[in-house]
């Protein structure tokens, strides 16, 4: 047998087993999902959402744009080595493709091109391919060496802290930054004895051909190349680089449709568990690191549900504030899943009677402990005439979402039924809340149709732009702090910085929008200490210091509570700023 009817069986064998073990997860994966999500695959598959799915898959998966926001040369690394290896096999497919004539071809042809052909063929585009075949593996040869230097280097990527390996990931890891020299030499060598590659590598060739015996080291080196190939692709599955495959399989979900809404664990848990690359961003991105809790970032969170290690002391120390690869479904999914169901009948309840109303205001719990807003706000619907109902004046439940964020589901249940009899009962069209965590949660998990439910900071803008309310503009300055649930949580950015610009000025800040500090109050952190909040408020005032305001303007009463207690800022409600400033009739 000769060598060339073998030396490639090591990567047939690696690439046949890989294809294998990741199909049939993917298939296991699909069986497991609900009925519901199996519905929503077929009937999403034939439409553009497929389309858009592909688009995402080029964009994130391999062009990695989301890296690039957060670090531009970790997005470029990710990227040389995902696109320059997609942009490799795809150019060597077209190459062998030209030279034979037909797109048909034995596979391993493509990949060990330069080895089967040793002469300098003249084909369709013979010279652009063999520039650019060369070209496209410098490019993820520079990615490599990029990862090299970061394996060694992290903080000169501007990363603190990176995640550790295990023994099978290291093995992956040497694997595929042997790839890349590998057949980087291989092709060298070639061009030096057959002279089969552009100018550039013919020359590299010749210049090894000076002082090497190049004849004798060709074959073993394809066949290490092989080998190398062969060993990542069947130790892949089991590493962090099953993260490739698995990433593009939730954005085709995702786009398909399915989600932990349900919130029960199914089989599109795992999809989300391997997608993660583990590659350390998320750690300095948390907000915990502040307060010194290193050990419930996202990626360690992942680490434990696949090693099924996850432990209460992990789980519930997150805050939840959906910032940066937060996991917010997958952490209340596992909340509910590990969570005693709190069992209660909620008897006290029953005695409740709605009131006929146009609107119902809802102010819920944290604002009853922030009576500045709810006073303000009454004010502020008396200039308006409305014809209101205060839902929770008196007394009423809560509106559901801290149990939910708790993973006491079924509890949650009854509260949110109770309360969403009492509002259809009412007749109201319209309800207000001051609370972000009430208003996502109304608007989510409640099913009233023709309700529409509205934050205070859209209503009150609606009021000054109706005429309704007329303000005063006054010479002070003010930052805004947009809180987790309303901003990350609810895509309400503009609202309160238009209100904010009606009656004073606004000062723009670095961290702010999507980019905004939580306050450090989250009702769905459980084992956070008192000290550590303190901390995290405390930091968050430092950074609005800096630009000198006379208030802090926030639009959720927990954040105020929150960073009153700082004693460093005058901090206001959106409601009370408006309040100070409006014209009385």
């Amino acid at each position: 047998m000769e060598f060339e009817d073998y030396f490639y069986i090591p990567f047939l064998l690696g690439a046949v087993y890989l294809f294998g073990v990741v199909i049939f997860r993917f298939v296991k994966w699909f069986i497991g999902l609900s009925k519901i999500d199996k519905i929503r695959v077929r009937k999403n598959f034939f439409t553009k959402k497929t389309l858009d799915s592909i688009w995402e898959s080029v964009r994130e998966g391999l062009l990695h744009f989301k890296m690039f926001k957060v670090n531009r040369l970790l997005g470029y690394m990710h990227m040389s080595l995902a696109f320059g290896w997609f942009l490799l096999i795809m150019v060597g497919h077209f190459e062998a493709s030209s030279y034979f004539g037909t797109m048909f071809y034995p596979f391993q042809k493509s990949i060990f091109f330069r080895y089967y052909i040793t002469e300098n063929a003249d084909f369709p585009g013979h010279t652009f391919y063999a520039w650019a075949m060369e070209l496209l593996l410098m490019f993820v040869l520079s990615g490599v060496f990029l990862a090299y230097f970061k394996r060694f280097s992290s903080k000169s990527f501007g990363m603190k802290k990176t995640t550790r390996m295990r023994y099978g990931d290291h093995i992956a890891l040497t694997a595929l930054w042997l790839i890349f020299p590998l057949r980087f030499l291989c092709e060298t060598f070639s061009a030096g004895v057959y002279a089969n590659g552009s100018a550039f590598f013919n020359a590299v060739g010749e210049w090894f051909h000076g002082f090497l015996p190049l004849e004798i080291m060709l074959k073993p080196f394809w066949l290490a190349y092989s080998i190398d190939l062969g060993i990542f692709f069947v130790a892949m599955p089991y590493t962090r680089y099953m993260h490739i495959p698995a990433e593009i399989n939730l954005i085709f979900l995702r786009n398909w449709g399915v989600q932990l809404k349900e919130r029960r664990v199914n089989t599109f848990t795992l999809a989300e568990v391997y997608s993660c690359s583990r590659c350390g961003v998320c750690i300095d991105a948390c907000q915990l690191n502040l307060a010194g809790i290193k050990n419930s970032q996202s990626v360690y969170v992942l680490k434990n549900i696949r090693n099924k290690t996850l432990s209460d002391e992990v789980l519930f120390n997150c805050l939840l504030s959906n910032k940066m690869f937060c996991l917010l479904d997958l952490r209340i999914t596992q909340r509910i899943e590990t969570t005693k169901q709190y069992n209660s009948s909620y008897d006290y309840l029953k005695t409740s009677v709605a009131q006929k109303a146009d609107t119902i205001y809802f102010a819920g719990c944290m604002t009853h402990l922030t009576p500045a807003i709810k006073k303000a706000m009454l004010k502020i619907f008396n200039a308006a005439g409305e014809n209101l109902w205060f839902m929770d004046e008196n007394k009423a439940p809560c509106c559901g979402r801290p149990l939910m964020l708790a993973g006491q589901f079924d509890a949650a249940e009854k509260l949110i039924a109770n309360n969403q009899k009492q509002i259809l009962d009412s007749g109201a069209k319209t309800l207000i809340v001051s609370c972000p965590i009430c208003y996502k949660v109304f608007r989510e998990d409640y099913m009233m149709p023709d309700v529409e439910v509205r934050h205070h900071s859209e209503y009150i803008l609606d009021l000054i732009k109706s005429g309704k309310i007329k303000l005063k503009h006054s010479d002070k300055k003010a930052v805004y702090h947009d809180p987790c649930e309303l901003g990350r949580g609810s895509g309400i950015y503009e609202e309160p910085r238009e209100v904010i610009k009606d009656v004073m000025t606004l000062l723009p800040m670095t961290q702010e929008r999507e980019k905004a500090q939580c306050c450090g109050g989250s009702l769905a952190n459980m084992k956070i200490s008192m000290q550590e909040r303190d901390v995290l408020a405390s930091k968050v005032m430092e950074e609005f210091s800096q630009y000198d305001p006379d208030y802090v303007v926030t639009a959720c009463p927990l954040c105020k509570k929150t960073f009153a207690k700082t004693n460093t800022l005058q901090v206001k409600d959106l409601a009370e700023i408006v309040v100070e400033n409006m014209e009385i009739k």
